[in-house]
């Protein structure tokens, strides 16, 4: 690590423009919305549990809580359905439908309902012959459920990859839907998880994966706790020379769900998922309950000047630059010169603990000059005013917390 840090601290340049993204017009910034699985999974007994089981209630519910409290204003419009919406069978003429009990008004009717609140309406399917959780796969019907899906007015896929048989038939079936889905005129962002199944077969070409998909999952699901998020932001770390160039506008790598507002982490650590989700250009795809979060973690993940740094149209995606005394500097170059930098404390015990943040370690291309200006975002918003190059800051930082700054 040290001899990277030397070249950092020569001014080595650490990113480089990402590959174009797929051209269909879609995802320009990563989306942003709710989506139901780390929360509600696959609850379908409505009867035992009829407030949280995955129906067009619990969808038009959240639906609504998200156009009359401040999350669509914030920026979450994509409201998606996950694993557990179908019915078990096709109908007579092979079309996809929903479950009639759980949607007795179909998918179409739900698509109308939350678009009449400003909202767009994301789906499941997968590319094998069933989905995980055992409901019928697009394998085979590609263009049918392409069609099908732009005759509801869906406005987001989400494409997984259980079943599917052999790598040629995965990576086929990826790019057949991309195809299908552009052939139907309608604007749909196709979130894929191609990536994440191909690993284990054969090296990822993220140059082609990002020809044909606008996001893509890279490793496992998120679970709601602070083990789950250490996992996955390591592994994001560690592949950074291969995610960080694939990432831009029109195609992002999806460490998956932010877990806010749910049971498993500290005020600190969900302030660590939003810096570093927001360091890293991942998708905003909120999984808890609208209906019960606590006020800290609505207004954390409705924080404008925060979410601004995820959706930055220099599309960049943050990287990690130090990893030092269990501490970590992530850093993200942001349209007009400036910088987005947060410092995470690893360690697990005692308190705040102080990191000695200098100009020296701030990316070169930084377009201040002699001085930057610095305002902290989180966890609390504060302007420590502008520095010159012999400026040092001593940055107190708690346990398993984050703090989020913009240079400018």
């Amino acid at each position: 690590m040290l001899g990277v840090w030397w070249l950092l601290a020569a001014g080595a340049v650490l990113w480089v423009p990402g590959v174009p993204g797929l051209s269909n017009g879609l995802a320009r910034t990563p989306p942003m919305g709710w989506l139901h699985w780390e929360r509600f999974m696959c609850e379908t007994d409505c009867e035992k549990n009829p407030s949280n089981c995955i129906s067009e209630q619990l969808f038009m519910q959240m639906a609504d809580l998200m156009a009359a409290e401040g999350w669509l204003k914030a920026g979450y419009k994509y409201l998606c359905i996950d694993d557990c919406w179908l019915a078990t069978k096709r109908d007579a003429n092979n079309r996809l439908k929903a479950d009639p009990t759980r949607f007795p008004g179909g998918i179409k009717k739900l698509a109308d309902y939350v678009h009449a609140r400003g909202l767009l309406l994301g789906i499941y399917q997968d590319v094998g012959t069933k989905t995980c959780a055992g409901y019928p796969g697009s394998q085979g019907f590609y263009e049918l459920d392409a069609q099908t899906f732009a005759d509801w007015g869906i406005d987001l896929l989400k494409f997984d990859g259980c079943n599917y048989g052999n790598l040629t038939m995965l990576e086929d079936g990826y790019r057949r839907m991309s195809i299908a889905l552009n052939r139907t005129g309608r604007n749909i962002v196709y979130s894929c998880e191609w990536p994440f199944y191909a690993r284990r077969l054969t090296k990822v070409n993220y140059t082609e994966v990002a020809e044909y998909c606008n996001s893509w999952r890279n490793f496992d699901d998120i679970e709601d706790s602070w083990t789950s998020l250490k996992t996955v932001i390591d592994f994001t770390s560690a592949l950074q020379d291969q995610l960080v160039p694939a990432a831009g506008p029109g195609g992002w790598n999806d460490p998956d769900m932010l877990v806010i507002g749910n049971f498993g982490l500290s005020w600190n650590q969900e302030v660590t998922q939003m810096a570093l989700w927001s360091i890293m250009a991942a998708p905003l795809l909120m999984s808890n309950d609208l209906r019960d979060i606590h006020p800290r973690s609505r207004e954390l993940l409705q924080n404008q000047e925060v979410i601004a740094v995820n959706q930055d149209p220099l599309g960049v995606q943050g990287y990690r630059v130090l990893k030092v005394d269990s501490f970590e500097l992530w850093e993200k170059p942001l349209a007009g010169g400036s910088l987005a930098v947060s410092v995470t404390n690893r360690q697990e015990i005692g308190g705040a603990r102080q990191f000695h943040l200098s100009r020296g370690m701030l990316w070169k291309g930084l377009a201040c000059g002699d001085k930057c200006c610095l305002t902290q975002l989180l966890p609390t918003r504060y302007e420590y005013g502008c520095f010159n190059e012999t400026f040092i800051l001593q940055l107190p930082v708690n346990p398993s917390g984050t703090v989020l700054l913009r240079v400018e």
